[in-house]
């Protein structure tokens, strides 16, 4: 699996946070026991700010306890809702004890405004509470709080209860108690029972403090709603200031990314029940600048309790989320970001309604260019321009409804249940359906992922097709660009795409020689992998006199203990081919040095010959003492023919460019009483590379350059032999991990990146017609990583690509195998 990326995540993880307060959300909340005695009842941050009438903010606690409790080592303390590297927790100490059924007045700081003291307190702090939003904790120490998360806070068994409100990252549950205002606070509701959801435990209204003299009295608050309780309806709510066209904006980062926004409005056009919770709004009505969205995905963490149709108001907190991978950081990432809003406060105004009518995707109005060349500079630094380009055109209705109808299949589905589609069905159409890649950086602009937001998966494969209307919203997913979340997928057709078949060799003076990438083929991998692997080998294949096999870990599988050897592995597989009706196989291979060679940590992939000695025979080569793991195999002229000092030997093992990456396995055989010369390879990887998808275009390949290393020294090492038999047959196999019109395969075949060199070899898969130049189906992408090249010395060969694995929902490997037939 050269090409895939590392996944470990729920279903479509780009949207599984908003950024750090939606990342929050989803870890333990704090303080997870309920308080059965001294609880926060009641927070307030507007006093003396405009419009207030009380002069100081306050927090007050209750006790629920039968029993009174001793407060005089206890403190309340407050951080802002979006605390910093510099900011501290303030704290006010706490004297005295709360009565069973009591409560407890903390005075905090004045405003400048308000015409009403509080009761006289029973603790006095200097804290100047947000007005609108903040964690206020009550704490069995007076020593300040260190945590900045949800997460730490949970982990700290100092607090008693805690309430975040508002949009603060540290809350208790779900989501925040709701935003305050100068005029209004939040109040535990009736009973003042603490179930550890801020968002349905306080409800916002009046402010209303009592002291420790209090007759303890229930407040009675306005009512108000919070992201996953059930939404109150108030039909006297009017929208606020801003649409989501302005949220969106015309850049690719919102205007107003980190704002508090207050009643957003929109309708409810999808909901997001799984994975990475919550539900998409649309503005029915659009402003006229094609350039920025109508939709927005509604961030709850929860399942939402909003219906589609609803018409809603949301008060939340805009963010702009990046998914980041392993090693990444925001300036480093290439993934665009999904604008949400996080943490939000929902109003349901009324229900029902229609539905804004979805942008029907075609090549009408999808651009041809899929990315603009910018040479490797941001495109978020550039104004988002919908007719330039595909990336361009989606951020321009990033989460509005669109249709996609009589969708082919051009990538299958993956145990994640993405698939990929195309919305132009005329476009780079491969000879079995697929959208093929036909120049660096000329990523198929008809092609999108498709995921269902309730998490199903299809199970669908190349050639099939949704056949009507399939219907959702965009996103964006770190793993393949932006996706139409369907809430509904059209019904398939099934395309009954026939696995490919190699024609047998038609004498027995041909020899046939293959290469299958067996995708991290370990001992412990399910007999069923075996056995279809090995039909693959023997029915399509047609059971080749040699193999080059890629990615067979050691006999420990991705355990990193010390295993280098893969005799296990070998023969488990070699036995399924005698079972399948195959030959007795042999073979050779050299142990790496143990984790040098790249690939899963501790599973010591290399390539792996196997042949079929009834007809081939291998020519061994130097002594058997020799550490071939990191001597090189040097050619020698005998007799004037070629030779190597080692078969099985590593091509120049110690040489750089092949620092953590498999070294090539050079062989000679014997057939029909001539020699072959048979080099085995699996190239450095693209991992590491930006995203074909991203922000930075044309993306940069950090690998190339180390690909092309390795070919040049490979080609090297081929022009020896050459120079010795100019005709000599040599046979350059294996997965490289690059197209057919890279810079690496140039100076493979030319020792040139630019191709302008005299060629010793060929691309075999470039003898192809043009729409069956693929082997491997990258998210949606009918590509080349592998191949065979022969020397001038071999005429006339048959070149076959055996389809049997990337173009299907269920694989055995993620590679398809080839195979040549020739007369040494």
């Amino acid at each position: 699996m050269s090409r895939s990326r590392s996944r470990s995540r729920v279903l479509l993880a780009a949207t599984a946070a908003a950024g750090t307060i939606a990342a929050i959300a989803l870890a333990p909340t704090a303080n997870a026991t309920s308080s059965t005695d001294v609880v926060v009842n009641e927070v307030y941050g507007g006093g003396g700010n405009s419009g207030a009438t009380l002069k100081n903010d306050f927090i007050e606690l209750h006790n629920n306890g039968s029993t009174p409790v001793d407060l005089s080592s206890w403190s309340v303390q407050y951080i802002s809702a979006a605390p910093g590297a510099t900011t501290t927790w303030q704290v006010t100490p706490l004297t005295g004890a709360i009565a069973p059924g009591g409560s407890y007045l903390v005075q905090e700081a004045a405003g400048t405004g308000g015409t009403d003291s509080l009761p006289t307190p029973d603790a006095t702090g200097a804290v100047n509470m947000s007005g609108t939003a903040g964690t206020v904790a009550l704490v069995t120490s007076q020593t300040a709080l260190t945590c900045k998360t949800t997460a730490d806070c949970a982990a700290d068994g100092s607090i008693h209860d805690l309430v975040g409100y508002g949009t603060a990252i540290v809350h208790e549950g779900s989501a925040d108690a709701p935003a305050t205002s100068n005029t209004t606070s939040d109040s535990r509701n009736a009973s003042s029972a603490d179930t550890d959801q801020n968002g349905t435990d306080f409800s916002a209204g009046t402010p209303s403090p009592a002291n420790s003299s209090s007759v303890p009295t229930s407040p009675t608050p306005t009512p108000s709603s919070s992201d996953s309780g059930t939404p109150t309806p108030t039909p006297t709510a009017t929208p606020g200031p801003l649409r989501i066209h302005d949220i969106q904006g015309t850049s690719w980062v919102s205007p107003h990314n980190g704002d508090s926004v207050t009643n957003v409005p929109g309708i409810v056009t999808a909901l997001r029940t799984t994975g990475s919770k919550g539900f998409w709004i649309q503005d029915p009505n659009p402003d006229a600048n094609p350039a920025t969205s109508e939709g927005v995905f509604v961030y709850t963490s929860s399942a939402p309790t909003v219906a589609v149709g609803d018409s809603v108001l949301v008060s939340a907190k805009v963010s702009d989320y990046y998914q980041l991978a392993s090693g990444d950081t925001l300036s480093t990432t290439s993934n665009l970001s999904v604008t949400e809003l996080a943490t939000p406060t929902v109003t349901v105004l009324s229900s029902g309604n229609a539905l804004p009518a979805p942008i029907v995707l075609s090549a009408a109005n999808v651009p041809d260019t899929y990315a603009p060349d910018l040479g490797g500079a941001n495109i978020e630094s550039t104004p988002i321009t919908p007719a330039r380009s595909v990336l361009d055109y989606y951020e321009s209705i990033e989460g509005m409804r669109v249709e996609a109808d009589n969708a082919r299949v051009v990538g299958p589905s993956d145990q994640y249940g993405e698939q990929y589609v195309t919305v132009k069905p005329t476009e780079a159409v491969t000879y079995r359906g697929g959208s093929e890649l036909l120049a660096e950086n000329a990523t198929p602009s008809g092609r999108l992922e498709v995921v269902a937001d309730n998490g199903s998966n299809p199970e669908v494969s190349v050639g099939d097709t949704f056949t009507g209307a399939t219907v959702g919203t965009i996103d964006y997913s770190q793993y393949g660009g932006y996706v139409l979340a369907a809430s509904s997928l059209g019904t398939v057709q099934a395309g009954n795409l026939a696995p490919v078949a190699a024609k047998p060799t038609t004498s027995s003076k041909q020899l046939s020689i293959a290469t299958y990438n067996v995708e991290n083929l370990a001992p412990g991998d399910a007999a069923t992998k075996y056995q279809k692997l090995a039909s693959g080998i023997v029915t399509n294949l047609a059971k080749p006199d040699i193999i080059a096999l890629e990615e067979v870990q050691d006999n420990s599988g991705a355990t990193d203990d010390g295993t280098v050897a893969a005799d296990q592995t070998i023969n488990k597989l070699t036995a399924a081919i005698v079972a399948a009706g195959g030959p007795q196989y042999s073979y050779r291979s050299i142990d790496p040095v143990n984790d040098k060679d790249g690939g899963q940590p501790g599973g010591n992939i290399r390539v792996v010959l196997l042949f079929n000695d009834a007809r081939v025979s291998f020519v061994d080569k130097g002594a058997s003492t020799v550490n071939r793991s990191t001597t090189s195999t040097q050619v020698v002229s005998n007799g004037g023919n070629p030779d190597l000092t080692l078969s099985p030997g590593r091509i120049d093992p110690t040489n750089p460019v092949w620092n953590s990456s498999r070294k090539p396995l050079v062989a000679e055989f014997a057939f029909g009483g001539k020699t072959v010369f048979v080099i085995a390879n699996h190239f450095d990887a693209k991992l590491g590379d930006q995203s074909q998808d991203g922000r930075f275009q044309f993306p940069a390949q950090s690998s190339a350059l180390q690909r092309s290393g390795q070919a040049q020294v490979e080609h090297d090492f081929i022009q020896h032999i050459l120079d010795i038999k100019k005709k000599a047959d040599v046979v350059v196999l294996g997965d490289l991990n690059d197209y057919q019109f890279s810079p690496a395969l140039a100076s493979l075949r030319t020792g040139t990146s630019d191709g302008t060199g005299p060629a010793i070899l060929t691309d075999l898969i470039t003898t192809l017609p043009v729409n069956e130049q693929y082997t491997y189906d990258y998210e949606g992408v009918s590509e080349v990583l592998d191949h065979i090249l022969t020397a001038p010395g071999i005429t006339d060969p048959v070149y076959q690509v055996v389809h049997v694995n990337s173009e299907y929902a269920n694989q055995t490997s993620d590679h398809d195998p080839q195979v040549v037939q020739f007369r040494p």
